[in-house]
This record gives C-alpha cells, structure tokens and sequence, in this order.
C-alpha cells in the first residue's frame, strides 16, 4: 500500500471535517504527529503475530512468581 503523507491544509481540512477546527499555526504540526502515528502503525501492521492468543486470553492472577533468573 503506497504511503502518501498528510499535509498541513489536508490536516486542517480532516480537522474541520471532523468538528475540530484547528487555528493556522497548528496544521503543520497536526499533519507531523498524524504522519508519524501512521508510520508506527504501519510498521505494527507488518509484524507477524502468529500464534498469539488475544489479550482476553490472559489471565494475569494465575501466573507464577519466582525468584529464579
């Protein structure tokens, strides 16, 4: 899937689509932290997850603790 970064106007036009107008200063740096959101999603796409069960599947009082390294 090709990856087109987000730019300033496109950021403030999504924002104010979404009823969150954002002030002239601001796009740039909306459009850097949505970048960025999206390449670390990316990334978590890509990974191979496998046999993992899902986090319902654990059950954090039945573990064993011991000193043993």
């Amino acid at each position: 899937m090709p990856s087109v970064e987000l730019t300033p106007p496109e950021a403030a036009r999504w924002a104010a689509r979404a009823g969150l107008p954002l002030p002239d200063d601001r796009h740039a740096a909306v459009a850097a932290t949505a970048n960025h959101i999206h390449s670390v999603v990316s990334v978590l796409r890509d990974l191979d997850f496998g046999d993992t069960p899902p986090a319902g599947a654990y059950r954090a009082g039945k573990e064993k603790h011991d000193a043993a390294v």
